[in-house]
């Protein structure tokens, strides 16, 4: 007998048992979703595959034919589901679970934030992939000394300044208008139902409230302005963490969402609009620390109201290619990501100088030494890290501001460049940035890379596919914990602190910045890369990460376990992860428990120092086989994730 045709996976249970336990899952029928905790639930298979080897290839059962919707957390994963079932497309669906996770995740994402989305359309070709870029921008009033203190990094992204002119909300519009097939008020509905009506609140979330960002400035003076008290009220009632499971109201945020649905983004940009949100955004991100006089935020009315979306659609007259989706190729894949001023470059710098290792030593991932977690594999992927985030503190930055050398980070002379400084069974001293075949680059001036790596790991990712088979790849941010700490006052959502993103110490001068300095209207660099992987021309996964530095590594490592060691897509977010974020000679690897102590040991004695972690990333992701229609989901259990499909057999 089937299993019901609507349902949603919570993958809360599993996390401590995931390695054990491959192949199986919390399954929980939809209508309990939001008041049941995975322990207390039936546990069922959940479908799973590995890749097709071929584009007209029939996937194995039981699987989903009606659409999949993978995320952090199971309710917003339902409430993608539900969409979906009332006949929404892809980008319907995932436009209902960024406003769903503004609510039930709003530690990590929320409609105060930015990211990337990637929209593939049934039946287009790779580099049709559609692009539109949220991410948060500076000021027009940012300066770019303006980080430049001797402040900690906690007091810099918990003052006012930190905060970015937030993306979300246009850029979900934006991708719903353009592409979705249903009104606002639908693809809202669910999340203002349970901001206004409760929802019963995850462990992660319960957990998250006792976080010392919800505890600053606790005594009001006239430069927090009492501000930082506004999320505690909501979060941590009484001077309380909440409990799992807890009923949280935010009737505020609930009519937030209700002017957003009434009235668009003008209800989010304009200093004008009745429902004061953006009056209230630049008032809330005056607020500064105590100790930080000069960290009163910058942004005004007209800052909201000139934000602009990076968007590339091939279909659109004059399509912008500053912001074209970076398109590589490993091992017969087509890898399709998002561009600068995301890491998606450096994501396929990574597989380009694995594939040219590979036929050049006569090796291959997947066998002998160079089997999943083997001493081969461990080593070659941490050369290409480090090489890789060397390039990227160097050359990464705006694509709007700064021309950022794609091409030739990626032409193969330089690749081959890159990969003769990496002997397999070594470990190098230490990796600098390369000089790409650049153009027009030379007439910028690039960082140095010594800029310190400080991006928050608090962010959240989720991928749809509908029946037809379009499907939409997403990751945003509000950058750390609980963002800047702000709560924008009486609306009910958190401000990102993306901009201390920048670098802290200016790599430039004010009239030559270098990619990754501070200036008005530009983004901050970023490790979110959203991804599709084609064979041929057909779609046949999509995936991507929260992790701060650890996110390329992260979908770097999926890949490599889908395509060259063959796992199921399930087995291949499993399985654990390392990551290493520069090119030093005294940058530790973090790596998660699962790795055999053997490996770890000879590893350490080629020179290798390993810092433990419990996670790195937490991949939600999709394969699916277009030859017959079959469709698979995986959340990560490094975080409470949630599988929901339709049509299930």
């Amino acid at each position: 007998m089937s299993l019901p045709d609507r349902w949603t996976v919570s993958w809360g249970a599993w996390v401590l048992l995931a390695a054990a336990l491959v192949g199986q899952t919390a399954c929980i029928d939809a209508d309990e979703a939001a008041a049941a905790d995975a322990e207390e639930v039936e546990f069922r298979a959940l479908p799973d595959a590995r890749l097709p080897t071929s584009p007209n290839q029939i996937g194995p059962g039981p699987a989903f034919y009606g659409g999949v919707v993978t995320t952090t957390e199971p309710l917003a994963a339902a409430a993608g589901r539900d969409i979906l079932a009332q006949g929404g497309n892809a980008v319907d669906a995932a436009v209902a679970v960024q406003f769903m996770l503004s609510v039930v995740e709003p530690q990590s994402s929320g409609i105060g934030g930015g990211g990337f989305m990637l929209i593939h359309l049934a039946d287009a070709l790779p580099e049709e992939t559609i692009v539109v870029d949220f991410r948060d921008v500076a000021p027009a009033n940012a300066t770019i000394g303006m980080f430049d203190t001797s402040h900690s990094s906690d007091v810099k992204g918990s003052s006012g300044y930190a905060v970015g002119v937030p993306g979300t909300v246009k850029g979900m519009l934006y991708a719903l208008e353009q592409y979705g097939t249903m009104s606002r008020a639908a693809v809202l509905a669910p999340a203002i139902a349970a901001a206004g009506d409760g929802f019963n609140i995850s462990s992660r979330l319960a957990g998250d409230t006792g976080s010392s960002q919800l505890r600053l400035e606790t005594t009001a003076n006239a430069l927090n302005k009492g501000y930082y008290a506004e999320a505690r009220a909501v979060f941590r009632p009484g001077g309380n963490s909440l409990p799992t499971g807890a009923l949280l109201r935010q009737p505020r945020l609930a009519t937030t969402l209700q002017a957003i649905a009434a009235r668009g983004a003008t209800a989010f940009y304009s200093c004008a609009d009745p429902s004061g949100i953006a009056a209230a955004i630049v008032e809330t991100q005056t607020a500064t620390r105590s100790s930080n006089s000069g960290g009163r935020g910058r942004m005004t009315c007209a800052d909201l109201a000139n934000y602009r979306l990076g968007v590339f659609d091939p279909d659109h007259a004059n399509p912008d290619f500053n912001h074209a989706p970076v398109i590589g190729s490993y091992h017969g894949h087509t890898i399709v990501t998002a561009p600068p001023p995301s890491s998606g470059v450096f994501l396929v710098q990574m597989l380009d100088l694995l594939e040219r290792l590979q036929a050049q030593w006569g090796f291959s991932i997947g066998s002998g030494n160079y089997e999943f977690g083997e001493v081969g594999t461990l080593n070659v992927m941490q050369e290409v890290m480090r090489a890789a985030f060397a390039d990227r503190g160097r050359w990464l930055g705006d694509p709007d501001f700064y021309p950022v050398p794609v091409a030739g980070l990626l032409a193969p002379s330089y690749i081959q460049t890159r990969a003769n400084l990496i002997t397999p069974g070594k470990r190098r001293s230490s990796f600098s940035a390369g000089s790409p075949p650049s153009g027009p680059i030379a007439q910028k001036k690039p960082g140095n890379g010594s800029a310190k790596e400080r991006e928050g790991v608090d962010t959240t990712h989720f991928t749809v596919i509908d029946e037809a088979g379009n499907v939409v790849s997403v990751t945003s941010t509000i950058s750390d914990l609980w963002g800047s700490g702000l709560m924008v006052r009486g609306r009910g959502f958190m401000l990102n602190n993306q901009l201390p993103n920048f670098n802290d110490d200016p790599q430039g001068t004010a009239a030559d910045p270098a990619a990754n300095d501070v200036e008005g209207g530009k983004s901050p660099r970023t490790t979110i890369a959203p991804t599709l992987v084609f064979l041929g021309d057909e779609l046949v996964a999509a995936y991507g990460s929260p992790g701060g530095t650890g996110i390329i590594n992260a979908i770097l490592q999926v890949t490599l376990n889908l395509i060259d060691h063959d796992m199921s897509l399930r087995t291949a977010v499993l399985r654990p992860r390392l990551s290493l974020d520069g090119g030093g000679s005294g940058t530790d690897t973090e790596i998660e428990s699962g790795f055999s102590s053997q490996v770890r040991s000879s590893l350490e004695k080629m020179g290798y120092d390993f810092d433990s972690t419990s996670s790195i990333g937490a991949v939600q992701a999709i394969v699916t086989y277009p030859g017959g229609g079959q469709q698979y989901g995986a959340a990560d259990p490094r975080r409470i994730g949630g599988v929901s499909g339709l049509d299930e057999h």
